[in-house]
């Protein structure tokens, strides 16, 4: 497999992007996403998904069975942008300190010495994290809206850019911690990577040999390229129109039947975010109601609580979000002009 272009450098952020800063954005999503599909063979959406959630400063979420390569995009998504990677197993014994770090005394200098945890990395893995106490739990969340870890009372910051990768396991339930919905929605999406298609399935049976954490990617965009990116995707243009559609929509969660608890404030800035990141990414400087569409169920279905008797009855919450956009006019092409 040919190796990917070296990166080209990036355009200068303006108030307002510009049609050459959208296709350059373009060409290093691109290569990102080509990159991590090396060892994700036919995930193309969910590697999108992620990387919009990257690159819109977000964490992710992922709802999975084991073995459908959570580990793997972590990874190859860190190798891409040249970053730091790491995992952590949550267990009911695992400790606040032991994601965020703790202070050792130094006998020689008399003094405490931060030691940092697996949560100072560029992509963090937190392997099915409602397996861990809620203590636990709420200090990772913790990090993740502060992006800083404060021990003994000292400060210490991440460096950007930072991602949290949870996992969850929607099989398996003995011995787990739910995680509250304001806990929920501190993730910018929810995804599912699911079982490869039978063509992709035949390809990772081919390599069976050569075993996807053995493989070593190269890096097609640098960190401080990633940070260029964040800043550019924040200039994409919205129009009037988008945000009163996406207002109309989370309103629309709100009050339909089947739904105790409908989208957040954070849920409808958390959606036109992504949106703005996925038009760059597509190369265009503007946000379309199709951009809204496509990331209305992975950016609002985990901010909603069903009633007790719709979710017997087998409603789920992306049913709901996949009803609202149905139901919910967009605008019209016109008024983005």
């Amino acid at each position: 497999m040919a190796e990917p272009p070296a990166p080209a450098e990036p355009p200068r952020p303006s108030a307002v992007l510009t049609d050459d800063q959208a296709a350059w954005f373009q060409s290093m999503v691109d290569a990102i996403v080509a990159n991590v599909e090396r060892v994700l063979l036919g995930k193309t959406h969910v590697i999108r998904l992620a990387v919009t959630a990257l690159l819109s400063e977000g964490h992710l979420l992922l709802e999975d069975v084991p073995g459908t390569g959570k580990t793997s995009l972590a990874r190859a998504l860190a190798e891409s942008i040249s970053g730091t990677s790491s995992r952590i197993q949550f267990t009911p014994d695992l400790l606040p300190g032991d994601v965020t770090g703790v202070g050792v005394y130094d006998q020689r200098k008399g003094d405490f010495e931060f030691h940092p945890g697996p949560v100072f990395a560029n992509v963090v893995l937190a392997d099915e994290i409602n397996r861990a106490s809620p203590k636990t739990q709420a200090a990772l969340l913790e990090v993740m809206e502060e992006r800083q870890v404060s021990v003994d009372g000292v400060t210490h910051r991440l460096a950007p850019p930072f991602m949290v990768i949870a996992t969850q396991n929607p099989v398996e339930q003995a011995g787990t911690y739910r995680l509250p919905e304001a806990q929920l929605d501190r993730f910018i999406m929810k995804a599912s990577i699911g079982y490869p298609d039978h063509a992709s399935m035949v390809r990772i049976l081919e390599g069976a040999d050569h075993p996807a954490h053995d493989t070593v990617l190269p890096t097609v965009v640098m960190g401080d390229m990633v940070t260029t990116m964040t800043k550019l995707a924040r200039s994409v243009h919205v129009d009037p129109s988008i945000n009163d559609y996406v207002s109309r929509l989370v309103d629309a969660t709100r009050s339909a039947d089947e739904v105790r608890l409908g989208v957040s404030v954070r849920g409808g800035l958390a959606l036109i975010r992504t949106a703005k990141t996925y038009a760059a990414a597509l190369g265009r400087a503007y946000v379309v109601p199709d951009d809204v569409k496509t990331l209305a169920e992975p950016v609002l279905a985990h901010r909603i609580v069903l009633d007790p008797e719709a979710e017997f009855d087998g409603v789920t919450a992306g049913s709901i979000v996949a009803n609202v956009v149905l139901e919910t006019p967009p605008p019209l092409d016109g008024t983005l002009v």
